[in-house]
C-alpha cells in the first residue's frame, strides 16, 4: 500500500532538505508532496507531517518522525 504524506515547506521547524530523506528512510515506497497545508496555527509552534490521514507533530522533525512512524503502511 502507498502511504500518503504531506509536508509543509513553509514549516519553521523543518528543512526541506533534511526531513524528505528522514521520510524516504521510514517509507521508501512515498511519494511526498510538499506544499502548504493551510495548519498554521500548529505550524508555527511545531514540526509536523500529515501521514495517512494523521496530522503528527513534534517540537523537533525528528520527534515528528518517530511519531509518524506507527502509521506508515507496510
Amino acid at each position: 500500500m502507498a502511504n500518503d504524506i504531506r509536508v509543509c515547506d513553509k514549516c519553521k521547524h523543518m528543512s526541506m532538505k533534511s526531513i524528505l530523506p528522514k521520510i524516504k528512510a521510514i517509507a521508501p515506497d512515498a511519494e511526498v508532496k510538499v506544499g502548504c497545508k493551510s495548519y498554521c496555527g500548529p505550524c508555527s509552534r511545531f514540526a509536523f507531517i500529515f501521514i495517512n490521514g494523521r496530522y503528527v507533530t513534534g517540537k523537533t522533525e525528528d520527534e515528528a518522525i518517530e511519531k509518524a512512524r506507527k502509521y506508515v503502511k507496510k
